[in-house]
């Protein structure tokens, strides 16, 4: 324990140093004195200007009221919907206003809003000057003839200066517009020109000397300067509040002191302005609310900074405390966990803090809602993939493992032992192999008992029949019909056990077994809480092709990793194939469940259930055959996925805190090796959701998922092949080349699990489905993996069109299409397994194959073995 919380102290120190190092603290220029203007649009949360609602006189009595604390003036744009009231109430508070007349939608509102602007301006005697339009030249919506002719109509009827706001660039271009006017009322926005934070005020500087000696004598006044406090990146411009807080500030004083007349945009966030992608709501130095974003003195700090520390580190040292508690970690295993655990919380924070820093409508919400909880997912699933990394790296040799604990002797009275090898439609040269492995047992006291299930043809049974009888009285031949699958012809099998058997032994009809199997296992059930002994899967074909070599690494990594780092902890998993089940403890518990497709690995645990534990040995005591083709290696993790669903649904109740039938670290494992199917599903899922999300990227202009919703993403990609690549070196025996392989095997097969998965959640009942080896595969014209590349070739086509239009370099966007990129891996590792297979078999056939290659066959091909 104590490991555990020394770790936890150091990674929360060293968490505390991140948030401190990466806290955006500013220390910008004083501002003494008033603002001379802010822009003023008075809608509020909930409103917006297509509504045409008026806006109520007490709500523009309170917004001006905010207003005039920190600044002279107002600028507005418009006279509709309530704003005329502006300058009169503004006279109220000693505030001068700069009116505005709307310009671009409809000749009949130009002329309304011409009309009213005259009005003000001469009713009222705070109104210090008229813009006839906003950016109306920038958006096209009039020409510069036209703009010049309402100017000049305006100021014929008023006395005050008039003009037209414009980007600086629309001035240089038109500077006919620059002799119409009495001023220029220019737009400096670094940030929409992707200038730099640090550089925002020098280059308004440099503007507005350029507009100086263009038109030398002529009065010119910023009408907007201003920078967004939240948004994406444009270019090198990085919106962020302290940056905000920092510019203005800075450009504040530089104005006073340089005398440049400015008005800053704006006074209030606008929620509505979403025309303005990202940043378009985050212009105000107040927020929507009404409260002031930073002060005018003293120093600037993102006020959220220090609650999202405090969350994370929290969250981090929780993690740490609970994922080790039930553990005996060494100090560099529970500081590497200890560090992932803080890492991820810093990500959940992050995440947790989305919907208090940015404006959200319903979409955006539920968007987050689920983001957030596919970040919770990834975080518990990544730490544990992170715990095995560290355990295996930092831990203690495996205890409990047989083979490397002292071999025990066999008893002088061996107990019985009766071998059950169930067999569907298997190619009988090869069950015929199997039981001559099994007469060749070094072990003195055993029978086998061969059920072949529901296979009417005597092409299948015959020789194996032949074969029993040749063997002798040991061997017992069945040739049965029945229901219930693999499960039920196991328990027909019990019934023919002899009276005398104490030990059930069960293997694939495919295992060629080493004539030791017995002989060093069967001793340790002398121990009479001893209910199972597991030896590992391993295969005799593995080097027969590429595509059984890298299904043959894959399979390789669960024995020799996760199953030895579970036995740690007595929770392995069951699995079909040389497995020795104490008879009484079967027996007791009923039998083999017929209720589910992996009767094997549900058996395993109603005997953890039942109070027995269980040993393995990742020693090779058999060797079986490997699925014949990619559609099958499909096939068969497709069963072991939807079994899971069904264990879960049946024995989930066992794994909650209050239960007692399991130990916590078998809780553990159980929880996370179900994650572990549930996150092939997730990120399937979360795939097919950023897949549909693109286009409203591309051509609706929503939100991009945000950086704490693509990096955890990225996260667990770079911990899965962390934990691949260090783990199949550091266990695996097998050359390190192989290991990418592997990789490509486990991926291949993600769409398949989910599949099965969400299958699992919804039905409960599904045939069993048969793994075709030794030759038992039909060749079919499909295309094993043809939805994987399709959804593959849409996530990388994706990507690089969301890189290619990335004009302005968001970061968010690149991320995304990052994701996108790493998403798309699994499904196009399917299509590289179907390409090796189809590779393979041109080479095998010659010029016959190529068009196998492309999905078709020969006539050959299609021929069946004679029945």
């Amino acid at each position: 324990m104590r490991a555990v919380l020394v770790a936890a102290l150091v990674a929360a120190v060293v968490h505390a140093a991140g948030w401190f190092v990466f806290a955006k603290n500013e220390l910008p220029a004083d501002v003494t004195g008033e603002i001379s203007y802010l822009s003023y649009s008075p809608y509020a949360p909930g409103s917006d200007p297509k509504d045409r609602e008026p806006v109520p006189v007490e709500q523009l009595k309170r917004d001006l009221g905010v207003i005039a604390n920190v600044s002279r003036g107002v600028r507005t744009y418009s006279v509709i919907d309530g704003v005329d009231e502006v300058p009169a109430l503004a006279a109220k508070m000693g505030l001068n206003v700069i009116v505005g007349a709307w310009i671009g939608d409809t000749e009949e509102r130009d002329r309304h809003e011409m009309e009213t602007v005259v009005a003000l301006a001469k009713k009222n005697r705070n109104v210090r000057s008229v813009l006839v339009g906003n950016e109306v030249l920038l958006r096209g919506e009039r020409t510069v003839d036209e703009m010049m002719a309402m100017i000049r109509e305006v100021k014929k009827q008023v006395r005050v200066p008039v003009s037209t706001g414009e980007i600086w660039y629309q001035w240089l271009q038109y500077p006919e517009l620059a002799k119409a006017v009495d001023y220029i009322a220019v737009h400096i926005l670094p940030y929409w020109e992707g200038v730099a934070a640090e550089d925002a005020v020098s280059y308004t500087i440099a503007k507005i000397e350029e507009l100086r000696k263009a038109f030398p004598g002529k009065r010119i006044v910023v009408a907007e300067f201003g920078w967004p406090s939240q948004g994406y990146n444009n270019l090198a411009a990085v919106p962020s509040a302290t940056s905000q807080a920092k510019i203005l500030r800075d450009f504040l004083v530089e104005a006073q002191r340089r005398g440049i007349e400015y008005n800053i945009v704006e006074a209030f966030d606008q929620v509505w302005k979403t025309n303005e992608g990202s940043v378009g709501a985050y212009w105000g130095m107040f927020d929507a609310h009404r409260n002031a974003k930073f002060s005018l003195t003293g120093p600037v700090a993102d006020k959220n900074t220090l609650w999202k520390a405090i969350v994370a580190i929290v969250l981090g040292t929780g993690l740490t405390l609970l994922g080790l508690r039930t553990r005996q970690p060494n100090y560099g295993h529970a500081m590497m966990f200890a560090l992932a655990g803080h890492g991820m919380a810093a990500g959940v924070a992050l995440a947790l803090a989305y919907p208090f820093e940015n404006y959200l409508n319903i979409g955006i919400a539920l968007t987050w809602a689920v983001g957030f909880v596919m970040v919770l997912l990834i975080t518990v699933m990544t730490l544990g993939k992170v715990h095995e990394l560290a355990e295996v790296l930092f831990g203690a040799k495996p205890r409990r493992l047989i083979g490397d604990t002292p071999a025990l002797p066999l008893p002088a009275s061996p107990p019985k032992v009766s071998i059950h090898v169930p067999a569907y439609r298997e190619q009988p040269a090869m069950v015929i192999e199997t039981l001559n492995s099994l007469a060749a047992l070094d072990y003195p006291n055993f029978e086998a008992i061969i059920i072949v299930n529901n296979t009417p043809e005597a092409f299948y049974s015959a020789p194996v029949a032949a074969r029993c009888r040749e063997l002798g009285d040991r061997f017992k031949f069945l040739n049965i019909t029945c229901s219930g699958f693999k499960a039920g012809a196991l328990n027909v099998a019990l019934q023919h056990t002899a009276a005398d058997a104490e030990v059930i032994a069960v293997i694939d009809a495919d295992y060629v077994v080493q004539p030791g199997w017995l002989k060093d296992l069967v001793p340790h059930f002398a121990d009479p809480t001893v209910g199972l002994i597991q030896a590992p899967q391993d295969h005799r074909d593995g080097a027969d092709s590429p595509l059984k070599r890298v299904m043959n690494a894959e399979y390789a990594g669960f024995f020799d990793i996760g199953m030895v780092q579970r036995n740690e902890d007595d929770a392995i998993i069951q699995h079909g194939t040389m497995c020795i089940v104490r008879r009484d403890a079967l027996e007791r518990l009923g039998g083999w469940s017929t209720e589910t497709i992996v009767e094997d690995t549900e058996l395993g645990l109603r005997l953890y259930e039942a109070g027995y534990q269980a040993l393995y040995t990742n020693v090779r005591y058999g060797h079986g055959l490997l699925p014949d083709t990619f559609s099958a290696f499909k096939t068969q993790r497709f069963r072991w996925a939807y079994g899971a669903m069904q264990i879960i649904r049946k024995h989930w109740q066992h794994v909650t805190p209050t239960s007692r039938t399991l130990t916590p670290r078998q809780k553990f494992h159980f929880i996370a090796g179900w994650s572990l199917w549930l996150a092939d599903a997730l990120g399937a899922l979360a795939s097919m959701m950023n897949l549909l999300w693109v286009p409203m990227v591309l051509f609706v202009g929503v939100i991009i998922p945000t950086v704490a919703f693509t990096v955890p993403i990225m996260t667990a990609f770079a911990v899965n092949v962390l934990h691949c690549g260090l783990l199949y070196a550091k266990r695996v025996r097998m050359p390190l080349k192989e290991v990418p392989g592997a990789a490509l095997a486990a991926m291949s097969l993600q769409l398949t699990v989910a599949r099965a998965v969400f299958a699992g959640l919804v039905r409960d009942r599904l045939p069993f489905l048969r793994t075709d080896k030794g030759g038992n595969a039909k060749r079919g014209r499909e295309n094993p993996a043809k939805w994987e590349t399709v959804f593959g070739a849409l996530l990388l086509a994706s990507a690089l069109v969301l890189e290619l239009t990335n004009e302005d370099r968001i970061t968010e966007m690149s991320l995304f299409a990052v994701t996108l990129a790493i998403q798309s891996l699994p499904f196009l590792a399917a299509s590289a397994m179907m390409l090796i297979e189809r590779f393979q078999k041109s080479q095998v056939c010659g010029a016959v194959q190529p068009a196998a290659v492309f999905g078709l066959e020969s006539a050959a091909d299609s021929m069946e073995p004679s029945r």
